[in-house]
């Protein structure tokens, strides 16, 4: 079972503005979980191989800002993501902090093997959808439909190791450098399609996570593909998963505020981008300090010291040895500026 996502945070974005509860806007969530997905999302597609000691000082760091879950590494192929080749000793290093989740990927039966065996993994029985055909063959070398036909085996697979499942991740939701732009009705009827697999085998959808995995989406787009899932499953919580491949994340984060999204993945800095998607070089995920720092200062909680992850964001920025696409970790946390005029 998932936590109150609307229970009140203990702390709020340090260094944000603490506007009286009559001032705030009233269709924004009053907390925001972010969730870091840098040291896995990230790191994959750097070229320099970080030692597992630096990624165990990065993960440790984001910790210490206040990050409550982590995606830190991968069980995957290590020919083809040589980043992720540690991951198992990275979940043995760990310095675990209480009241942290530590998160990992898997694309196949011998990576959640291997993700069970490590014992060290917090693990959510989540299935996976891309709702692009090119690019999920690209990316899994598989179809839609043989994903599909896969998922009652990926149930029971949880189910045997007492792992409930309830989430699903529909991939590419907003649009594909492949086939452009993916049509609403695709993604709500790949979600319809999933619920009734997850129904004739003895489970319910619960959580959704939808991914603009290649940066299409925009402010509209958010409004109106999240407005008609949660229209037609008012029950249903949603996640997003927003890359800033055309700059538009944070804008469309806020937008998805707007219409009830109340959960965000995120990398510190800005790091990533996917080595699938076909757009070298493009920025990558929506940047952890970037939308920490816009929800303080639309009074959004989120619990995080915005201050300890623009660290770091630095130590992010000195590890893989150039410079991070984040503008808050340059332009600075205005702490300073208010603390001056106070």
């Amino acid at each position: 079972m998932r936590e109150d996502r609307n229970a009140p945070r203990r702390q709020n974005v340090k260094g944000a503005t603490n506007r009286p509860e009559e001032t705030r806007m009233s269709d924004l969530p009053k907390t925001v979980e972010i969730i870091e997905v840098g040291p896995r999302d990230g790191l994959q597609i750097e070229p320099r191989i970080l030692t597992t000691s630096d990624k165990v000082r990065l993960i440790d760091a984001l910790a210490d800002a206040g990050l409550k879950e982590i995606e830190a590494g991968s069980f995957v192929n290590p020919k083809a993501v040589p980043q992720m080749a540690d991951t198992n000793e990275l979940f043995d290093m760990l310095n675990r902090r209480p009241g942290v989740r530590y998160r990992a990927l898997w694309l196949n039966p011998k990576g959640l093997e291997r993700a069970l065996s490590n014992g060290k993994v917090d693990i959510d029985g989540k299935l996976t959808i891309t709702a692009s055909e090119t690019f999920i063959k690209r990316n899994t070398n598989r179809s839609i439909d043989e994903t599909f036909a896969e998922m009652p085996a990926w149930i029971q697979r949880y189910r045997d190791a007492g792992i409930a499942t309830n989430s699903i991740g529909v991939m590419a939701a907003f649009g594909c450098n492949f086939e452009g732009y993916i049509p609403e009705e695709r993604v709500v009827g790949l979600v319809a399609r999933a619920m009734q697999v997850m129904a004739d085998n003895g489970c319910k959808l619960e959580n959704l996570s939808l991914a603009d995995t290649m940066g299409w989406g925009s402010p509209a787009q958010m409004k109106s593909l999240v407005g008609k899932i949660r229209n037609k499953w008012p029950d249903l919580h949603v996640k997003l998963h927003l890359h800033d491949t055309r700059g538009c994340a944070v804008a469309n984060a806020v937008a998805a505020m707007e219409v009830g999204v109340s959960e965000f993945d995120s990398s510190v800095g800005g790091l990533g981008g996917c080595p699938f998607a076909g757009h070298k070089g493009a920025a990558g995920n929506i940047c952890t300090e970037d939308l920490a720092f816009a929800c303080g200062e639309m009074g959004v909680e989120t619990g995080i010291d915005l201050d300890a992850l623009v660290e770091a964001a630095k130590l992010a920025e000195d590890l893989v040895g150039h410079q991070l696409p984040g503008k808050v970790m340059k332009g600075g946390t205005l702490t300073r500026f208010k603390d001056h005029h106070a």
